[in-house]
């Protein structure tokens, strides 16, 4: 299985694509841009959605839904917003279809046409604020903390399974405060939460910042992101924070009561995390053999492969080991086919990046051991049968810290600071990386470096790089050094 896998360095683009789908995690669908979440793929996402879930739950948050149609009306009312998203929308116009009068089939009945068109929700800003217009009225109402998590069509033109496709999952924070500092404490602290998340729970080191003012969301005075570096050396927005001034308060005119008993404009925020943090799993720590998952977020934390006779025998040591693993909060499968080879099966395995494989045959019954295997440097160990569970812990740990401080000397070996263009274009032109450079601070500027090198500004980090120094392209003063890189 792992020979019909692209290696990363002919082609990466096809090795992505090759684990997505080998490992089943994903596949096209029968509508363009859009895939098909796999079982096992899903498997993941809802190890995501869980934990973060839980920690939007212990900061006070709760869930609720919204509808996926957008009156076209509502998105006209935040100018940044529609301008932001336009060209993406998917509308709807009619909501009846009739027998073709001409032929077979359907189509679209010409007398089914609304009154106002809808679009199938980008974003959710503008219907949650229409709502919360009925909601607020006064201090007494505020905070509002609510998380959703829905699906968001964005018409893409150029798709790929996880990172970018039409239709995607993801959840959607929305909250409302009476005052701004409420809301800018809220946008901080969901932003800690989700780099937090992404290197404890996901092993893949991020960059904390804000966004240049050319990057931030649609509608935002400011966005702050976690960006994460993939093995190709491009960066992955793996996570966006939003503080919204009153921007959507005063377009929905959702207004309270303060506690002086003055009218004011309610602070907002939004943020949000999509199924793209899979494709980062994937480029964060695969490898050509397939797919590797940190054990926080494997779906199978342990699978054991009896080998393979007598097969009733080395079930029953199986199902002791699988029990006493589970009552250690271990997720464990035995592989109980007996038409596949070991072999087969350890491909398999390997492929779909289940953190520890444990072999058991009737040889290593008789000696009192166990061969377990780890994904992520594919060492073997034998361990007496009595010290495999405490082994299996530790080992679980070891892994996640493992492909953390991999990520992360990946990263350092391929970050660089520069002061003239010729060595950041050198850079960025070549094996690419995360570049800090000195900016004036100018849209003129940054969209300059982005047309000649297809650089962008990842974020202006949130500790300072270095002192004041000189904008590489104008000459003019700089405060500090930004994150430049590629990125998908």
């Amino acid at each position: 299985m792992a020979k019909e896998i692209t290696s990363r360095s002919e082609n990466y683009s096809q090795w992505y694509l090759d684990i997505v789908y080998k490992a089943g995690l994903a596949e096209n669908s029968a509508v363009r841009g859009c895939m098909v979440i796999k079982p096992y793929g899903y498997a993941i996402w809802e190890k995501i959605r869980e934990e973060l879930d839980r920690r939007f739950k212990e900061t006070g948050h709760q869930n609720a839904y919204f509808p996926i149609f957008i009156p076209k009306s509502f998105l006209s009312k935040e100018a940044d917003h529609v301008e932001g998203f336009a060209k993406e929308c998917a509308v709807v116009t009619h909501h009846r279809l009739m027998n073709n009068p001409n032929g077979p089939g359907v189509v679209v009945d010409p007398d089914a046409k609304l009154e106002e068109e809808l679009i199938v929700r980008p974003t959710s800003e503008t219907i949650i604020w229409n709502t919360y217009r009925d909601w607020i009225k006064s201090y007494r109402d505020l905070p509002i903390l609510i998380n959703q998590w829905a699906n968001i069509v964005r018409w893409e033109m150029r798709t790929r399974p996880f990172l970018r496709t039409t239709e995607f999952l993801w959840q959607e924070g929305h909250t409302a405060h009476a005052l701004k500092e409420e809301a800018i404490t809220e946008t901080k602290l969901i932003h800690d939460i989700y780099a937090d998340f992404a290197e404890t729970v996901m092993a893949m080191p991020v960059i904390k910042g804000a966004k240049s003012e050319s990057e931030r969301f649609a509608g935002a005075l400011d966005t702050y992101t976690i960006e994460a570096m993939m093995q190709d050396g491009k960066a992955l927005q793996a996570g966006t924070s939003h503080f919204l001034g009153q921007n959507f308060a005063k377009a929905f005119e959702v207004k309270f009561l303060t506690e002086n008993n003055i009218e004011d404009f309610v602070w907002a925020t939004s943020w949000g995390v999509s199924t793209r943090l899979i494709g980062a799993l994937i480029m964060t720590h695969s490898d050509d053999d397939g797919l590797v998952l940190p054990p926080k977020l494997a779906p199978i934390q342990v699978v054991i492969v009896p080998i393979p006779k007598p097969f009733d025998e080395l079930m029953v040591h199986a199902e002791k080991i699988a029990d006493a693993l589970k009552a250690r909060g271990i997720s464990v499968k035995i592989d109980k086919d007996e038409k596949n080879r070991p072999g087969f099966k350890f491909a398999e395995y390997e492929m779909k990046g289940v953190p520890v494989r444990i072999g058991i045959g009737a040889r290593d019954i008789e000696n009192g051991v166990l061969e377990i295997a780890r994904r992520d440097t594919k060492e073997k160990t034998s361990v007496k049968m009595e010290n495999a569970v405490d082994h299996v812990v530790v080992l679980l740990d070891e892994i996640q810290e493992n492909l953390y401080q991999k990520a992360i000397e990946f990263r350092k070996n391929n970050t660089y600071s520069v002061d003239t263009f010729e060595d950041f274009r050198n850079i960025i032109d070549g094996k690419g990386g995360f570049v800090y450079a000195h900016w004036d601070g100018t849209a003129e500027t940054e969209e300059k470096i982005k047309e000649l090198t297809k650089a962008t500004i990842r974020c202006i980090p949130n500790e300072a790089a270095d002192e004041p120094g000189t904008d590489m392209i104008s000459g003019k003063p700089s405060e500090r050094r930004v994150l430049f890189a590629k990125a998908y």
